[in-house]
Parts: structure tokens; C-alpha cells; sequence
């Protein structure tokens, strides 16, 4: 696989980038006939190099002039290392100053400073300039770097340049290719033969020939038919590397620059994102929904900033704040971004997203900011408690866990290891799959359901519990049959509550009756018992003790098992009922079949109560009806 990164050039326009880029790779990277014409670049050039240990990698030459400097935004995303190219005979420039900027607030790791055009000045003005470069870098990623003087014309320094770009890349973190791809888009075109083409910087992962892919915001739906890698084609590419995808399924209209591929489902477009958010010191101060360009990957998106915490941002001054987009927005928890005022176009200030798919905050509200800060700054396990503890009554399996957290799945199993052995979340397993809840909450919802069925216990003693589809239309609206049916079971394991038939009770209710309804409801089951296959009507039954409603006794009169409600207003005692099925199954044995009427004469009863005792027989596989007769099931 080797090493994969960027190098990325940065300076005033008209101060030799282009040329610098020409020198080290032989590639003029200024492709637009605009740009011949003009002498500056206006786009982004590209190019590979070749460095002397043979290491590949992609540059990317960025327009200096103020005019393009949204184009130059969409180039430095992606970069590893950046060349801070200035001018020996102008030295540094308003656009050095602002590129710089964008370089701090993007957090380009590692820089280097080129003193371009030496061949124009003498030796005592090349120091004064560096002097004064090394003054402007104070507090950027060039303070204390290498100070390189190179001519691109007649080609002196630029071998030196080569060698110690070379021994930086021998010591460069390889990126992770491991995860999903990610890629923002900042070239679409179309080849005759091939339909549409996309060019960028894979962010992360790899993606390889034949990978289904989604183009958002837009959530187009495409497949990688070939890739190329400076130039030539490969079947996969990995993070760090400058890459073409030719796309299937898709118009070159219907893609732009800003646009994102990734793995289908992997991120959700949103119109507001959670920073911390930088303001500039050379910045004017930002009021709060101050108008803003958001230069996020390859896209500029116009919003406003919402301050969650005041009403003004100084200069110099930190602060997290939600950004309301004016059209959807494509980002992942860590991205850097940048801001420039809406107009005049200034650099003002940048930060890193927190939260890509946040719900509207209210403001000057503590818990908010201290939610912020434990997304920012948490530890996996902390981050972990947090999206299991806003998840709502959802419980989240592996991958959604990982993405609601905000942490690669690497990280993710260590942490919830950790979390498991200090009893901090419940692993509910259903099919094999794990779903995870903080212990937090499963305790909250085991004091919540406690309430409500003591109260139910209360008002309908002698109801055996609450009909559990009600406790889950309460407390688990969101959650499938099975996975509701695994919580209860451990609830039931840990004896917090009894599960009898479609009904929930607290562990070890049983329905309550006082001495007065006791002695009642005796005297109404003997009377059931004694009528045997002439049992009175229930409507005619009248109850005095407390709670004694006649629908309440029935129901707890058939929950206990001592009265068979065959049908409305049809109800034989328990006793009663089981001896008749033996009658009748002893009947069949001997006679092989039975009739209505036969059954009728055999328990001395009349049709009324037959009829529906036979169906109950047929229901419950002892008989089996043929014709007008009934025959043993089996």
C-alpha cells in the first residue's frame, strides 16, 4: 500500500507557487486558458511527485489571488504538509497573512516556508525577508520551521527542497484506511466514453472498484466504475491520496463541487451543526446570527451563527456556538471548517464541528454548554454515557452506537468494555445482536414503570398487572416486539417485575382481596360450582364490597383460573369445566363420536351452554368437529 499524502502550497498571488509546483514535479498544474492569459491561478492544480526515495505523493497548488480564495479553501482540507511559498522581492502580503489564517484555524499539521524568486534580489534583502517572515509565522504551524530559498527559474534550492520534504514524509503518519471512505468532491467533469468524473482528497478510508457509494447532501446512489491515482488506474485507493472516481448512475449535472461520497447511510445531511468556534484577532467582533461563509471539505455554504452563550464574540475569543446553514450541510464530528464575512469576503475565524447533526439548542442554557464540552473534549466511555443517555427510549446497537457517540468502532469496544465491568451500561442481546443502554437509564425506566404500576395495583386490585402493550406505548414507543419482550425478560431475571401472560405486575404481586371480599367472591364461586352445566347469569350477579365491580371479579375470576368464560354471559367454574371435558373425552373413547344433543343429555344441561362448552373443546384440540358430530383431536 506505501505512504499516501498531500502537499499543499499557500502565499500571495503572483508569488511563484505555480512555478515552485513546476520546478519540483515538472507539471505546470495552471490548466485553464484563463490562467495562461492572466498568469495566476484561479483554480486548483494538481500533480504527483515523485520525491527521492520514491515515495509518491499528490500537490496541490492553490490560487493566492483574494479573489479565489474560496478556491484555495477547498484545497487545503486535505492537506499533510504545506508549502508557505513567498515572494523574495515582495515579501510577506496581505493574502500570505490570510492563507495563514486559513492554514491555523484548518490545523494543517506541518509546514515549510519557501522563499520564492531568489534570483531577483541580493543576499542582504533575502535576510531582511526572512527576518520578516519569521516574525509573521509566530504562533503558526511555520513557527521555527525550515526556511528554504529557491529559484524556480534557474532551479537552485530546489533539490534541497526535495531532499528535506523527502526525510519529513519518511516520518509522516500513514492515515488510517481502515473504516469508511469519505471523499469531498472539488472537481466534476465528464470524459467522452466514460460519463461523469469526480476529483479529491480521500479524506479517510478506502474505496475500491465496483463500491456502492452515496453523493450527498443530494443522497444520489452510485457505483465506482474505475479510479484513477495521479493518473494512473488502479482498482482501490486509500486515505492521503489524491484520487479520480469515474461514477455510474449519475449526470455530471446533477454533482458540484462541495458534494461528498461516502458509503450509503454513513452521514446525514443537516441544516445546523454544533462548533467551537475561533474568532480571529484581527477579526472585527461577531454578534450573534451574524450572516457567515462556511468553507467546510470542498463546499461554501452561506449560514448564521448562533452564540449559545452571549450575544458578542470578541477577537481572539472562543466559544461554542450552533451554525444554521442556508442549505444542507455534509460533515463528521472532528471536521475543521472556516469562516469569512459575508461582505467584504474576510477570513474571520474557523473552530472543528462537535456535533454534524445536532437538534436546535436554547440559549444561555448551562446544561447545553456542558454537554458541548463533554462531546468535545469526553473521553470514549463519556461519550459513550452521552449518546446512550439523548438517545431517547432507543437502544443502539454497535454501529449506531459508534456513530451517535461520535468515535470510530475502534475505539468503541474497548469502551464499552470498560463501562461493563464498572456496571455502567446493560447489554440487551436479541438474535444474537447486542444493543446497549447506560444502566442509568435502564434504572430510570425500572423507577418510572414502578410508579405507574403501583398505582395501577392500587386502582384495579384485583387485576393480576397492567396489559404490557400499555407500558410500551408509554415508555418504549420506538421499540420492536422482540427487543421490548428481551427488556422485560431481564427485568424479570433482575425481579423487579412479573410477567404473567399480556400482563406486567411488580415482582411478587398477587391480586389483593380483604376479608369481606373474600368471603364474597368465595360465595360466588360456590354458587358456579353447584350449578354445574346450569350456572346463574352473570348479569343477575350484585356485588357490595369495596371494589367489587362485576366486570373487575370476572376478570379476576378468570385470571385465577377458578371460572371459564366460554363466551358473553356463557361462564362454568373451573372444576365444572374440567370435569365435563372428561366426560366427554371418556364418551368418545367408548362411542367414538358425540352429537350436540348427546352431549347435552350426557352433562344435563340444555344448548346454550353445550354449544358454546364443545366450541371451547374444539379450540383447545380435544375435539375435532365432522359434520354435526364431534370426534376426539387426536
Amino acid at each position: 500500500m506505501g505512504k499516501h499524502f498531500i502537499i499543499g502550497t499557500a502565499g500571495h498571488v503572483d508569488h511563484g507557487k505555480t512555478m515552485l509546483v513546476k520546478a519540483m514535479t515538472g507539471k505546470d498544474t495552471d490548466r485553464l486558458k484563463e490562467e495562461k492569459e492572466r498568469g495566476i491561478s484561479i483554480e486548483l492544480g494538481f500533480a504527483p511527485i515523485r520525491l527521492p526515495s520514491g515515495i509518491l505523493a499528490g500537490i496541490v497548488d492553490v490560487p493566492g489571488h483574494e479573489r479565489f480564495i474560496k478556491n484555495m479553501l477547498a484545497g487545503v482540507g486535505g492537506m499533510d504538509l504545506v508549502l508557505l511559498v513567498i515572494a523574495a522581492d515582495e515579501g510577506v502580503m496581505p493574502q500570505t497573512t490570510e492563507h495563514l489564517d486559513i492554514i491555523k484555524l484548518l490545523q494543517v499539521p506541518q509546514g515549510i516556508i519557501v522563499i520564492s524568486k531568489i534570483d531577483l534580489v541580493d543576499a542582504d534583502w533575502l535576510d531582511l525577508v526572512e527576518e520578516e517572515i519569521k516574525e509573521a509565522v509566530k504562533g503558526t504551524v511555520f513557527d521555527g520551521a525550515p526556511v528554504f530559498r529557491v529559484s524556480s527559474t534557474t532551479g537552485e534550492g530546489i533539490r534541497e527542497l526535495l531532499d528535506y520534504i523527502d526525510q519529513m514524509a519518511a516520518k509522516m503518519k500513514v492515515r488510517p484506511s481502515t473504516g469508511w471512505p469519505r471523499l469531498a468532491i472539488d472537481r466534476v467533469f465528464t470524459i467522452a466514453g466514460f460519463g461523469t468524473v469526480v476529483t479529491g482528497t480521500l479524506i479517510e478510508g478506502k474505496v475500491k472498484v465496483g463500491d456502492p457509494l452515496e453523493i450527498l447532501p443530494k443522497g444520489l446512489e452510485t457505483r465506482v466504475r474505475n479510479i484513477q491515482v495521479h493518473g494512473e488506474k488502479v482498482n482501490e485507493a486509500y486515505a492521503g491520496q489524491r484520487v479520480a472516481l469515474n461514477l455510474a448512475n449519475v449526470e455530471v449535472e446533477e454533482v458540484r463541487r462541495g458534494d461528498v461520497l461516502t458509503w450509503p447511510g454513513r452521514l446525514k445531511p443537516s441544516h445546523r451543526i454544533d462548533v467551537k468556534l475561533q474568532l480571529l484577532e484581527n477579526a472585527r467582533q461577531l454578534s450573534h446570527r451574524a450572516r457567515v461563509r462556511v468553507h467546510i471539505g470542498t463546499s461554501e455554504i452561506l449560514a448564521r451563527i448562533i452564540l449559545l452563550d452571549r450575544d458578542e464574540l470578541n477577537p481572539g475569543e472562543v466559544a461554542y456556538a450552533q451554525v444554521e446553514c442556508e442549505e444542507p450541510i455534509v460533515a463528521a464530528k472532528g471536521d475543521r471548517f472556516v469562516i469569512r464575512s459575508y461582505s467584504p469576503m474576510h477570513t474571520i475565524g474557523g473552530g472543528t464541528v462537535i456535533d454534524a447533526n445536532p437538534a436546535k439548542h436554547k440559549r444561555f442554557r448551562p446544561d447545553v454548554i456542558e454537554a458541548l464540552a463533554t462531546k468535545e473534549k469526553g473521553t470514549p466511555e463519556e461519550l459513550v454515557i452521552q449518546a446512550l443517555g439523548t438517545a431517547g427510549a432507543e437502544l443502539l446497537a454497535h454501529e449506531a452506537l459508534a456513530k451517535a457517540a461520535g468515535i470510530p468502532e475502534t475505539e468503541l469496544a474497548p469502551a464499552l468494555e470498560s463501562l461493563k465491568k464498572a456496571g455502567k451500561i446493560r447489554v440487551i442481546s436479541v438474535e444474537g445482536k447486542q444493543f446497549y443502554i447506560s444502566d442509568d437509564k435502564f434504572q430510570q425506566w425500572a423507577r418510572d414503570i414502578t410508579g405507574v404500576l403501583e398505582e395501577y395495583h392500587r386502582k384495579f386490585p384485583l387485576r393480576p398487572g397492567m396489559p404490557k402493550e400499555e407500558i410500551r406505548s408509554r415508555f418504549f414507543p420506538g421499540i420492536n416486539n422482540k427487543l421490548y419482550n428481551a427488556i422485560l425478560q431481564v427485568f424479570e431475571e433482575e425481579q423487579k417485575f412479573t410477567l404473567t401472560g399480556d400482563s406486567l405486575a411488580l415482582f411478587g404481586y398477587v391480586p389483593r382481596v380483604d376479608p369481606e371480599q373474600a368471603k364474597e367472591l368465595a360465595a360466588v364461586a360456590e354458587q358456579f360450582l353447584q350449578g354445574e352445566f346450569q350456572p346463574p347469569a352473570w348479569k343477575d350477579m350484585v356485588f357490595t364490597g369495596k371494589d367489587m365491580d362485576p366486570e373487575e371479579v370476572l376478570n379476576y375470576f378468570v385470571n385465577q383460573n377458578i371460572l371459564v368464560k366460554l363466551e358473553d354471559n356463557v361462564i362454568l367454574h373451573r372444576d365444572v369445566f374440567e370435569k365435563g371435558k372428561q366426560k366427554i373425552i371418556d364418551y368418545l373413547k367408548e362411542k367414538g363420536e358425540i352429537t350436540l344433543a348427546e352431549a347435552r343429555d350426557l352433562l344435563n344441561s340444555s344448548r346454550k351452554y353445550i354449544l358454546p362448552f364443545l366450541n371451547r373443546l374444539d379450540k383447545e384440540k380435544v375435539t375435532r368437529r365432522v359434520e354435526d358430530k364431534r370426534i376426539l383431536y387426536k
